[in-house]
């Protein structure tokens, strides 16, 4: 063998060799071939070599109720790097029968690679999988929203409370979740407790040692009676399961598993108030309260004003219902009362008080009765109604002018009529002589509004001028027209969510749902087509850098996990700022 064949002998081995290494790989891997129709089916599509533009199949035959989920790995061995994505899948078979998964395309290195179809068997449902449970039967075994409802045969307007618990066995874990869809609470009065921070418990399930942790707690009033639905809590959750892998140490590694839970539907049998007893002037308080009725004062002067309070104290639906109304004699004259409510909320239900205060003015001297006000409630401890008076309040007005008597007035020892004296100046106010006075008829013609009228144009013309050069200066400035039109969309969208920056729940209720219309505004998309991964994939295209993308969702984030963790007021100020400044600047660049 001469030199020249020795290098060209070389010089194959090492091509053909590097041809090996960089082979590209990209295959459909399936859990199982075979399973019940009541059994799901994970599908993983590898690749040893980053692509872009992935197409997965259509699925036919299958509901996705996972996916896609998306995995990286980078290792080192004997000096070789090895790398691997994978695209996954959870399906749900919708009937019996065999079905093929058809190809899925990617583009790697600018050119298309095809995974081979998949042939899957779909039998009948299975009391156990056949063969060992995939990790998608595990995580719905070890993964159970619950809701615990205080009471399921409440009266009208009691109060009751509904606690969403999710537990968790020892062995699992889960890495984050999402409400997919809120409750509905129909015919309720509701109001959620502020939950700080989400505290680990260990307890019981179904006799099985769990932890839980408690998502949110609901206070409601049901509004009328008979059965009531309450719809239920839909959570996604991503469940870390373990595998029959194990690490270096002996640790089961674990795999993440989209799992959907739901706290099921509840039904409330709510009874009617009792008709036996109830009072006519009953005004549907439930509870135990307790009146006051009381004045600013009770010694005043002819028009002075003096302020008379109605309230209610106690425990109930304080919100819910009217308070009685203040009667007074028509010489008192009486303004709108001015509502308050001091409630709050809790575990229990509402507390506090309400009132109305009324503005009371005097016309006339006297001594004028407040008379008593009568209020009755449904009281749940006895079951009964009950009813509670205040005291009569006089009312002593000490200097004014005297009212006469009037057989519907209270007469009282002021009341005396006086006589009216006449003079002969009576109708002295009225003029009985007239003083003329020339009009003057000078010209409009050469006037100074004449002149100021004619010249008028002149000094317009060049403000016209100067106007148009101004504008047309401005369209030309396309960046900058780009920049104050983005800078004023962000205030549009967020000026609601300004507003609450001291109440954190409604604050990042309406920041998120400012995001939302954002989106809906400049993506053409539907609320129901929000998920992270759309999201970043529309506003990529479109031609937004990924440090704004990765901010925008960072917001988001925020927002979800708002309701479960406790916000300062610099969070939310520092939230609201980002905001703006990202919206601005994805609008900037937005093509």
């Amino acid at each position: 063998m001469t030199v020249k064949q020795f290098f060209i002998y070389i010089f194959l081995v090492v091509a053909a060799s590097t041809t090996l290494f960089a082979q590209v790989k990209f295959e459909a891997k399936v859990s199982k071939n075979k399973l019940g129709v009541n059994e799901r089916l994970r599908i993983d599509f590898e690749m040893n070599k980053d692509g872009d533009n992935f197409v997965p199949p259509n699925f036919e035959g299958f509901d996705v109720v996972g996916g896609p989920n998306t995995s990286v790995s980078n290792s080192w061995f004997n000096g070789k790097r090895s790398y691997k994505k994978t695209y996954s899948y959870f399906l749900s078979p919708q009937k019996r029968g065999t079905f093929t998964i058809k190809q899925a395309k990617i583009e790697i290195e600018g050119e298309i690679y095809k995974t081979f179809p998949v042939t899957i068997t779909v039998t009948a449902a299975v009391d156990k999988p056949n063969g060992p449970p995939d990790a998608s039967d595990i995580a719905s075994e070890k993964i159970h929203l619950v809701a615990e409802v205080s009471k399921t045969n409440p009266y009208l307007n009691e109060a009751i409370t509904v606690v969403y618990k999710l537990y968790v066995s020892p062995e699992t874990g889960v890495s984050n979740w999402r409400e997919k869809d809120n409750p509905r609470y129909n015919d309720f009065w509701s109001q959620n407790i502020e939950i700080k921070g989400l505290n680990i418990q260990n307890g019981k399930y179904k006799g099985e040692d769990y932890r839980f942790v408690v998502l949110r707690k609901t206070v409601l009033y049901p509004q009328k009676s008979g059965e009531l639905k309450i719809e239920p809590l839909v959570l996604d959750i991503t469940v870390e399961v373990p595998t029959n892998r194990t690490d270096i140490f002996g640790r089961a590694l674990m795999t993440k598993v989209p799992q959907t839970v739901t706290a099921g539907s509840r039904t409330i049998n709510v009874k009617p108030l009792p008709e036996k007893g109830k009072p006519a002037d009953f005004k549907g308080a439930v509870g135990d309260f307790s009146l006051e009725v009381t004045t600013s004062k009770t010694e005043l002067n002819a028009t002075e004003s003096l302020q008379a309070k109605v309230e209610v104290k106690g425990k109930g639906n304080l919100k819910l219902f009217e308070l009685p109304k203040l009667t007074t004699p028509s010489s008192l004259e009486v303004f709108e009362p001015e509502h308050r409510e001091n409630v709050r909320t809790n575990i229990t239900g509402m507390q506090g008080s309400i009132s109305d205060t009324y503005t009371i003015v005097p016309q006339y001297k006297g001594k004028y009765p407040i008379p008593s006000v009568s209020f009755s409630y449904f009281d749940l401890a006895t079951e009964t109604y009950k009813r509670i008076s205040s005291d009569e309040i006089v009312i002593d007005v000490l200097e004014g002018p005297t009212a006469a008597l009037n057989s519907n007035e209270p007469k009282t020892p002021s009341a005396i009529k006086q006589p009216v004296n006449t003079t002969t100046n009576t109708f002295a106010f009225i003029k009985t002589s007239t003083t003329l006075k020339e009009r003057s008829t000078r010209a409009f013609f050469k006037s100074q509004l004449f002149w100021a009228l004619l010249l008028l144009p002149f000094f317009t013309i060049p403000l016209a001028v100067l106007f148009r050069k101004r504008k047309e200066k401005l369209d030309a400035d396309v960046v900058g027209n780009r920049i104050r039109k983005a800078d004023k969309l962000a205030k549009k969208y967020l000026s609601k969510a300004k507003k609450n920056l001291n109440q954190k729940e409604a604050f990042y209720v309406a920041l998120e749902k400012a995001l939302h219309n954002y989106l809906k505004a400049k993506l053409n998309i539907e609320t129901s087509d929000f998920n992270k991964e759309r999201i970043s994939q529309l506003l990529s295209d479109r031609g937004a850098e990924e440090t704004a993308v990765n901010a925008f969702m960072s917001i988001l984030e925020n927002c979800e996990l708002a309701r479960y963790t406790p916000f300062t007021q610099v969070t939310m100020q520092n939230d609201y700022d980002k905001a703006a400044k990202t919206i601005s600047l994805i609008d900037k660049q937005l093509r």
